[in-house]
């Protein structure tokens, strides 16, 4: 039996909705580094362009240009970076229902980045997961 057995990570997801707005930001020009003074989420250092996820307010305040504003929904579960299915049972449900998820893996949570006015949606659907995909 695996450590992180997928259907005991969903029966323990326990979703919570940070008050944050969230926005991410493209910079051409920027490294790894850059920008920290904006408090960055996260930063992912790309070929094309450093993309950063910052509070709204802060890249409001610095003149950064943004699409969408997002609310991140932490799933307060630990789930092991070597557990199997939790971003593919998690992506499909919310994808099932026109929620875009943006994922972002860390040691001990996985965080979603979901269209601030969806968030809701995404936690109650995130709620009821465990019900749905458990071999009970």
């Amino acid at each position: 039996m695996p450590r992180f057995d997928l259907d005991d990570i969903l029966r323990n997801l326990e979703p919570i909705v940070g008050d944050i707005d969230y926005v991410f930001c493209t910079l051409a020009e920027a490294g790894y580094g850059d920008y920290g003074h904006l408090e960055p989420f996260a930063a992912i250092s790309e070929h094309e362009s450093l993309t950063l996820i910052v509070p709204e307010s802060k890249a409001h305040a610095a003149g950064l240009s943004y699409d969408c504003i997002y609310k991140m929904i932490t799933l307060n579960v630990f789930s092991s970076l070597e557990s199997v299915g939790l971003t593919a049972v998690v992506s499909a449900a919310l994808a099932d229902k026109g929620i875009s998820a943006n994922m972002v893996a860390g040691f001990h949570h996985d965080h979603l980045f979901v269209p601030s006015d969806r968030a809701a949606d995404a936690v109650e659907i995130l709620d009821r997961l465990w019900d749905k995909n458990s071999t009970k």
